[in-house]
């Protein structure tokens, strides 16, 4: 037992990596089992790790363990650990890994083996990100992650692949770089002489950076990381590039790798440069109820195309994300802070859970109708039932319905961001009027009414058949860990909150006052 627990987070890294590489030069015969061992052993770690993580761990880090690289002159060393703010997301980044490598097995593509070591690879990064207590491994392994991405889209994607490949590689490559610049800025003005979060937390608490310094790297870290995450108008890449990725790899980028920003943002930015954030907070909360949540809904609203609009969607809710975002650095003395905190990494956890699930079922829908084109369809579910409640059950919990765990998440942002603004947050619950609206009406076109000449020509010289066991696995998964959530916050909020209340407390003024 002590063994797995010392090195439980590198293992969940390595097993996918060398199951990547093995895959690669294995006989076509033992690819599919040795990626499934290499999708399936992570989950089963963080799901021990969810069931062992202590109750009383507060912002401290459970299952540590650092390995020498060699590199210790430089303050840099492979330190692993989860605290309450990583746990939710390490173990989400399993649930999708595991889903996105499922639904990727039951595809006929071309040159499989190379796909699928390719996504074992983006897995190893992903896992590792939420691992890492090491500031240059947190980013080294979202670069490890990244790099398979622009490769999946412009070898495996679909319309102007190449296009939307080199779009991401410059949005998402300034992005990365500007974060990186932040972060070298941490470590040096800091006086730490360490990437080790601990020890920077530690320097900076007691010793702050001085408030000009703050905004010039919180206004770094802001921008770079909120390219990666598509703040509006730095999300241009998002749409597209999700429009031409191959499923799996969108699954696993806009419902894992793009958290990455945000995670960055709470566990690294906000904390060490509290000051820094609260000049920022206006600019952010604007940009992400008015652009994200108002203007790409309404983007949404116009979409045709089904896959574009599940690219567009997503944008939009990262938007609440964002306010939440803005919220905890507006407010670390009124205890709203805190709820933001926790609201964030909800939202965070159900998106990566709703949004895979909605590209998986779009492509089943395309391998149905041979088309994205919302206008082209109509009567689906009379063919395909059990693919029709998995879209509506998909599209209920990305609106935010109760009973799935988006509507935890947008609850307790509204909540938080009342205390905040009581215009932004009327403004942002519009959203979730917009969210239907698209939602809903997706749903109607594809699978209710009658259907169109062209559908019915593509039906009658290939009748579709509703979902298979291949398909319905993966998706019921995703779906099975949104209901779950929904119903059973707790198994996630009670970490959560220790982490948040350790890591944003309450002044003593202010809890005075109170």
């Amino acid at each position: 037992m002590n063994f797995l627990s010392d090195h439980l987070l590198l293992l969940s890294v390595v097993a996918p990596l060398l199951a990547g590489l093995a895959v690669a030069f294995a006989p076509k015969a033992a690819a599919k089992p040795i990626a499934l061992a290499g999708f399936g052993l992570p989950l089963l770690l963080a799901l021990h790790a969810w069931r062992y993580f202590p109750a009383n761990a507060g912002a401290g880090y459970a299952f540590l363990h650092s390995y020498n690289t060699g590199l210790t002159g430089m303050g840099i060393a492979l330190k692993l650990g989860l605290n309450g703010l990583a746990l939710p997301l390490y173990v989400m980044a399993a649930v999708v890994g595991l889903a996105a490598g499922l639904y990727a097995m039951q595809s006929a593509a071309e040159r499989m083996q190379g796909y699928l070591a390719l996504l074992l690879v983006m897995h190893a990064g992903l896992m590792g990100v939420f691992a890492s207590v090491d500031v240059f491994f947190l980013y080294f392994f979202h670069e490890l992650a990244l790099i398979p991405t622009f490769i999946m889209v412009g070898v495996w994607g679909g319309r102007e692949r190449r296009y939307a490949a080199m779009k991401m590689t410059v949005y998402l490559t300034l992005g990365a770089m500007l974060s990186l610049l932040g972060l070298i800025a941490i470590y040096a003005k800091s006086g730490a002489n360490s990437f080790d979060l601990i020890t920077l937390r530690d320097a900076l608490a007691a010793k702050p950076l001085d408030g000009a310094w703050q905004h010039r790297i919180f206004g770094l870290l802001l921008f770079g990381l909120g390219t990666l995450v598509s703040l509006w108008p730095l999300h241009t890449w998002a749409p597209l590039g999700y429009g031409a990725a191959p499923s799996s790899a969108a699954m696993l980028h806009a419902g894992v790798l793009k958290k990455f920003g945000l995670y960055g943002l709470l566990q690294v930015a906000l904390p060490l440069l509290p000051a820094g954030a609260h000049d920022w907070v206006k600019p952010l909360a604007w940009l992400a109820v008015v652009g994200n949540v108002l203007v790409i809904g309404l983007v949404t609203v116009a979409q045709r195309d089904l896959k574009q609009m599940v690219g567009f969607s997503s944008v939009m809710h990262m938007g609440y994300a964002f306010l939440g975002v803005a919220c905890l650095a507006a407010a670390p003395a009124t205890g709203g802070g805190q709820m933001a905190a926790g609201g964030v990494v909800l939202m965070m956890v159900a998106h990566g859970l709703s949004v895979a699930l909605l590209f998986l079922l779009s492509t089943s829908i395309w391998q149905r109708t041979r088309t994205f084109d919302l206008g082209e369809m109509g009567g689906l579910a009379q063919k395909a039932p059990v693919l029709a409640a998995f879209f509506v059950a998909a599209t209920f919990a990305s609106i935010g319905l109760p009973g799935f765990a988006n509507f935890w998440g947008e609850l307790v942002i509204f909540v938080a961001a009342w205390k905040f603004s009581p215009l932004l947050t009327a403004l942002a619950v519009a959203g979730v009027v917009i969210s239907a609206v698209y939602g809903l009406r997706a749903a109607a076109n594809v699978f209710f009414g009658q259907p169109t000449e062209a559908f019915a020509a593509v039906a009658a010289a290939n009748p579709p058949a509703d979902l298979r066991w291949a398909e319905k696995i993966p998706a019921l998964l995703l779906l099975v860990a949104l209901l779950g959530l929904g119903f059973w916050p707790k198994a996630l909020s009670e970490p959560l909150n220790a982490a948040v209340t350790a890591l944003y407390p309450v002044p003593a003024a202010a809890a005075a006052q109170k």
